[in-house]
């Protein structure tokens, strides 16, 4: 995920950054190895089939590597303050080496209609499906980092066939959902530039191209800075926008909590926690957007080592890393074994390890702060989401809020560990803009 959510964190100066982060102590083409095969362009802008496959003797080399593993001493601490334990990482590994089945997986992304369309020279991965309700909201949903395409997977059906699911044809969306340029079986940019803005851009044209007249966007994470940024091109199509990371801090908030700031003492109680909350990730949380932020070529580890890889993307906020760790001691949580490894294997797969964490590289937002955002935008806030927005933040932030809820349940990898109560979430917040189709 994008964290990088302070101005010191995300001045575009690096070397300041660096020295902040001293102060704080928070101290190619895609077809080179891509597993897929998709029909070749037959004029710029065509929309060719893409079909998952992945060779054999790629897995076998997989489970050499996992059996191969060198591992660390075990940590000398009884929490995760040091980082992902041990004993989660060595089962994650046995797991993965033994029992799971990655065809699985490809036979579940091959059973949705997938596509490839280059924009702006690179190659755009997405899934594509229509609703068989008439009127569906056409909605474009974007995942962020350490997801991808996987995380939307368990919404497809409570969208786009809700009569299947307890809910009502009115309620039916179409859904694109890409990945992210670098990420996932999208391609790899080779030349710079590739930030949120540009994303946003993209995702723009890819609606156009579809033949969509009017739409709506969602995301969270880097989802939510790209579909911020479509937000502020404000093309008429766009009818409004939802997110479930929103940025909604405001500009004394950001200064307390910067370096030797501290808490106002006016704040409610739905402030106070989410300042806390995200006092705790400035001091504790941020290394990993740091270094991708500041030198992503650097991570050749995760390239070379699936432990290493999994073990770095488990470490991405402190709640979704105890869930996780959770689900590994055998307990039941929103995300299963086979969820948490079909995602690493992905990132495995395609090698965007460090593809992916180049999107921290050329962002240059404030994440947190408000974007003013002019056109209709509903919000939803999970309690172990890296911060719960509060109302009073979110309202400032979005002039034209049309929804704001609260969760009981779910974290930063909403879709993907509450489909059930995300896709609630879509059908209740955008139906105050169906008339618009």
């Amino acid at each position: 995920m994008p964290t990088q959510a302070r101005a010191d964190i995300l001045n575009p100066d690096r070397r300041q950054l660096l020295s902040q982060a001293a102060m704080t102590a928070v101290a190619a083409s895609v077809s080179s190895l891509l597993p897929l095969h998709s029909a070749k362009a037959g004029v710029s802008g065509a929309v060719r089939p893409f079909h998952v496959s992945v060779p054999e003797e790629d897995l076998l080399d997989l489970r050499r590597r996992l059996a191969a593993t060198r591992w660390p001493d075990r940590e000398i601490v009884a929490d995760q303050s040091q980082g992902v334990q041990l004993t989660t990482v060595q089962e994650l590994v046995r797991y993965w080496q033994d029992d799971y089945d990655w065809r699985k997986m490809e036979a579940r992304l091959n059973a949705l209609p997938q596509f490839v369309t280059e924009i702006d020279g690179v190659d755009i991965h997405f899934i594509h499906v229509r609703s068989r309700h008439e009127n569906a909201l056409p909605m474009i949903v974007t995942h962020g980092w350490p997801g991808s395409i996987i995380e939307q997977m368990k919404i497809v059906g409570p969208l786009t066939d809700p009569t299947a699911h307890g809910a009502k044809a009115a309620d039916a969306f179409d859904l694109v959902i890409p990945s992210l340029p670098g990420h996932g079986f999208s391609g790899k940019p080779t030349e710079l530039g590739w930030d949120p803005q540009r994303v946003a851009r993209a995702w723009i044209v890819l609606m156009k191209r579809l033949g969509y007249g009017r739409y709506v966007a969602q995301g969270g994470d880097w989802g939510n800075a790209v579909t911020e940024q479509m937000a502020l091109i404000a093309p008429p199509e766009l009818l409004g926008i939802h997110t479930n990371m929103p940025a909604t801090v405001p500009d004394d908030i950001a200064r307390a909590l910067q370096p030797g700031g501290s808490r106002p003492s006016n704040l409610s109680a739905d402030e106070r926690y989410a300042y806390d909350q995200l006092d705790d990730f400035y001091k504790h949380g941020l290394g990993y957007a740091i270094e991708m932020s500041n030198r992503p070529q650097t991570l050749y580890g995760l390239v070379d080592s699936p432990a290493g890889l999994a073990s770095w993307m488990l470490d991405h906020d402190a709640r979704s890393a105890a869930m996780i760790a959770r689900v590994f001691e055998g307990k039941a949580e929103g995300l299963s074994r086979d969820d948490v490894i079909d995602n690493i294997t992905l990132y495995w797969l395609t090698n965007t390890a460090v593809s992916s964490a180049r999107l921290y590289w050329e962002n240059k937002l404030v994440f947190f702060e408000p974007k003013h955002i002019k056109i209709p935008v509903a919000v939803s806030v999970f309690p172990d989401e890296i911060y719960a927005a509060p109302r009073s933040w979110t309202e400032k932030a979005y002039p034209k809020l049309m929804h704001y809820n609260r969760l009981d349940k779910g974290g930063h990898f909403a879709a993907w560990e509450q489909p059930a109560l995300f896709s609630a979430e879509m059908r209740t917040a955008f139906r105050p803009l169906r008339q618009s189709i």
